[in-house]
């Protein structure tokens, strides 16, 4: 298990919001920040402070991407043609984990890069273990066989927790699940407000 899987409910409490929407967030008992000082960290934050904050919740949200990796897919989304933050947006929903994390076939998206990892995916076919490889529209990611009856994959595929958002056409029979188009921002089931334009203003201050 790695440390970012064991911090992501330090991501919610530094955070102030249960980002993941999950009915298990401490933030939902405690509002404030983690640590001995956290009650006492209400302070207002500068333009800067904001925009940072909306940088780290957004990366957190992806299952605490690393700086190094969050960089280069913003880097990637002003080199592409439109929105800026839309074209942010897109990129990190086009990411292995993440489409795995909206089909349900596992409950978190750090789970979904653990479930990769450890070669339960395949996609078109083929088998892929890099959580951050980005699929095209129309890629079949599909869980193997040997996998499909995994208790984590049957949890997840039956939750009510939260829906199957229309831009991943997932079938739960066969296990597998199709990205049918890039998403635009008002399209992501968010659990919380995220505001990518302030991610663009923070990298290009």
């Amino acid at each position: 298990m790695s440390k970012r899987q064991e911090s992501k409910y330090k991501i919610d409490r530094r955070m102030g919001e249960n980002i993941w929407g999950r009915p298990k967030s401490p933030v939902n008992r405690r509002d404030y920040g983690p640590g001995q000082h956290g009650q006492r960290r209400k302070g207002k934050l500068s333009d800067y402070g904001i925009q940072l904050m909306a940088k780290q919740k957004l990366k957190g949200y992806y299952g605490n991407i690393t700086e190094k990796q969050f960089r280069a897919i913003f880097a990637e989304a002003v080199r592409v043609k439109g929105n800026t933050s839309e074209n942010l947006i897109g990129l990190l929903e086009r990411r292995l984990d993440t489409v795995v994390y909206r089909a349900k076939f596992v409950p978190t998206v750090f789970a979904a890069r653990q479930f990769i990892n450890h070669g339960h995916v395949r996609v078109n076919g083929k088998k892929a273990n890099i959580a951050s490889i980005r699929l095209n529209v129309g890629d079949v990611v599909e869980i193997r066989d040997k996998s499909k009856q995994m208790a984590l994959v049957l949890e997840a595929t039956q939750s009510a927790e939260r829906d199957v958002p229309d831009y991943v056409d997932a079938d739960h029979n066969k296990m597998t699940a199709t990205l049918t188009r890039v998403p635009e921002l008002a399209d992501v089931p968010y659990p919380t407000h995220m505001e990518p334009n302030l991610v663009v203003e923070f990298y290009s201050s």
